[in-house]
């Protein structure tokens, strides 16, 4: 059958079309080598605002993080964006920033900081975009989005009206990359659906319960992109840019980096319940939209899936990115893996789809736990519906996490304690919150208490890599866009410093790797302007930033 028929027609249909989820065999316990502790008391008695159980769909939507060193102290702060109530959609609580004291503890800024935002914060992304030394943040939010300013560790002030970002749609993601090549830092701009929150649409069926409306029956909102002119100025290229030319999709994540190895950033995009997009970039502020032919729109079946979390890695070494993306309930996570000129769905050879039937995806990453050499993931879960059941969905409200070692060609399952608890997750980000050299995470429950995930991975062998590039003409100082090898012996590791990505998150802009063996290493920096950087008798168990040639 046709391809493009099968997507057509499987597009249009809703899940509740979707057959009953077949029996999941109990899988195997993996060895104790990923091993972490959380913790639950961190953040004191913050938790993200909303109403438990959600009543419409913004409430399951929400829960962005953003992981940075905020005030230049050398280690990773939290920023949360926060999100309101359907009473008071406008106005919530407001965001909050944690910086980081040492020894996996934070302080809540509080009155320190001042912050220009308590909206319904989604997503957050972050580049430092006028290259004073200093991070600033963009949030997509339900409603009025917001730029904010990183005034020297003191305030983040909002610049969004004369920095021409005035955005009225329901943003759900962000990502900064140099879109046009000329060494700044644009914005792509994730949109999801029209809802108005003082006329909620009506209730739907699914599964024979009634839950609240949408997405489907919803009208989605086009994406929207837009030029860094400077001076914290930006112009918006989207009516001129192709975007409206393919038909918008139900936008939840996106991840900005060079997918077809032509020397331009191209924009990656899940969407919810419709096909995913690959907008390639043509130059000239001109995108095409090239996913269903290059094998990323839909899986093997031909199917559009309802898609939350991305997570980007180089599996079969080929250095090129795979792309890992989390997706609805009765559905599978989908893996597609690079080949000469496309992906394909090798979800199965790796042993990453039956296991994930019964959970509803959200942040994913990928990240050697272990530090034994490759790349394990992680993925958190929590459904939309709070009725939800094994008996009546086949999906429980409340779901673990999925934590899965790398073995050679596959993945396999960790049975562990530390991820046997049930929650209802949504963000993640992930980086070396205590400096031991391993990687960490945070977690963000939907109207939950922060949870951090502590690494007890033993002393190991480990680089991070942070590049700098201090070019007067450059305002790109983090190197987004960049692909990073990392060479030992006859293994190469392959790691992409890009913005966007696990869901509605900033992780910070680095690359960490993991290795089996304590030799010294050769390291390539292959920068977003064409440019190369090459380190040869590396040694391991540091913290290295590279420098533009």
């Amino acid at each position: 059958m046709n391809r493009l028929f099968v997507l057509l027609a499987l597009a249009s249909c809703s899940r509740e079309s979707a057959p009953p989820a077949a029996p999941i065999a109990t899988m195997p316990a993996a060895s104790p080598a990923i091993r972490m502790r959380v913790h639950t008391e961190t953040f004191g008695s913050f938790r993200l605002a909303g109403h438990e159980p959600p009543r419409e769909i913004p409430e399951t939507k929400g829960g962005g993080l953003a992981l940075f060193d905020f005030d230049r102290d050398g280690d990773l702060d939290l920023f949360v964006p926060n999100s309101a109530t359907l009473e008071s959609p406008r106005r919530g609580p407001g965001a909050k920033l944690f910086l980081n004291q040492g020894n996996l503890r934070f302080e809540d800024a509080g009155e320190r900081v001042a912050i220009d935002f308590a909206g319904w914060g989604m997503g957050v992304a972050v580049a430092d975009i006028d290259a004073d030394g200093w991070e600033d943040l963009y949030i997509a939010a339900l409603g009025k989005d917001v730029l904010l300013h990183n005034d020297r560790g003191l305030r983040l002030r909002d610049i969004t009206v004369p920095a021409g970002l005035t955005n009225p749609r329901w943003g759900t993601a962000a990502a900064f990359g140099d879109l046009d090549g000329d060494l700044d830092l644009d914005l792509f701009l994730v949109q999801y659906l029209v809802f108005d929150p003082a006329q909620p649409p009506p209730r739907e069926q699914y599964r024979g319960i009634e839950v609240f409306g949408g997405p489907l029956s919803l009208t989605p909102e086009p994406d929207a992109v837009f030029e860094n002119l400077g001076n914290l100025r930006f112009l918006e290229h989207t009516a001129t840019s192709g975007l409206l030319e393919a038909s918008p999709g139900l936008g939840l994540g996106c991840v900005i980096l060079d997918f077809d190895g032509d020397g331009r950033q191209d924009i990656f995009v899940g969407n919810d319940s419709t096909p995913k997009q690959l907008f390639v970039n043509q130059g000239g502020w001109r995108f095409a939209e090239r996913a269903l032919p290059l094998g990323l729109a839909v899986n093997a079946d031909g199917a559009a899936q309802a898609t939350m979390g991305i997570a980007i890695a180089d599996l079969n070494n080929d250095r090129r990115p795979d792309i890992f993306t989390t997706n609805f309930a009765d559905d599978t996570n989908l893996l597609q893996v690079s080949r000469a000129s496309d992906w394909e769905d090798r979800t199965r050879q790796y042993k990453l789809g039956a296991v994930s039937r019964p959970f509803l995806g959200w942040a994913a990453h990928f990240a050697d736990l272990d530090l034994d050499g490759d790349e394990d993931l992680l993925v958190f879960n929590g459904h939309v519906y709070a009725q939800a059941t094994s008996a009546t969905m086949n999906s429980e409200y409340r779901q673990p996490a999925l934590c899965f070692e790398r073995r050679g060609e596959a993945f396999e399952r960790v049975q562990a304690d530390w991820l046997a608890p049930a929650h209802v997750d949504r963000s993640a980000v992930f980086g070396d919150l205590d400096g031991d050299g391993d990687i960490d995470a945070i977690v963000a429950e939907q109207h939950g208490p922060l949870r951090l995930y502590e690494n007890l991975a033993p002393p190991g062998n480990w680089l991070q890599i942070e590049l700098l590039d201090e070019r007067p003409q450059s305002k790109n100082r983090r190197g987004l866009g960049a692909r990073i090898e990392v060479l030992q012996g006859t293994q190469t590791q392959t790691r992409w410093i890009y913005s966007g990505g696990s869901y509605q998150a900033a992780n910070p802009a680095s690359a960490h790797l993991g290795f089996a063996s304590a030799d010294p290493v050769r390291v390539r920096v292959h920068w977003p302007d064409g440019a190369l950087s090459e380190l040869s008798n590396t040694s391991l168990r540091q913290k290295l930033r590279i420098s533009h040639p």
